[in-house]
């Protein structure tokens, strides 16, 4: 059977995530409050700021600044593109 969770970033009723997608009390409420939609949503904003601020995961200052985007793109209003970033579809 398919969990559904109340999407806190799409604001509808979605398929959630299989497991909690990281550790801790974060990735607790991700789990509880996310779909599967709106994660890979996140998947693709983290990997514009991996790219634009040439992040490494493997860096403990870069993971934390991840995290703390993680929290506010789906509990604060959003996580912004950096200044300098341009998108190139439409």
């Amino acid at each position: 059977m398919t969990r559904m969770v109340n999407c806190i970033k799409l604001g509808k009723e979605a398929e959630g995530l299989e497991r909690p997608p990281y550790p801790g009390e974060l990735g607790k409420r991700i789990f509880e409050n996310v779909s599967k939609e709106a994660w890979q949503g996140w998947l693709q904003h983290q990997t514009m700021l991996l790219n634009e601020h040439r992040l490494s995961p493997v860096n403990p200052k870069d993971r934390k600044f991840l995290e703390e985007e993680m929290e506010k793109y789906f509990f604060s209003g959003g996580s912004a593109n950096p200044p300098e970033f341009v998108t190139t579809h439409p």
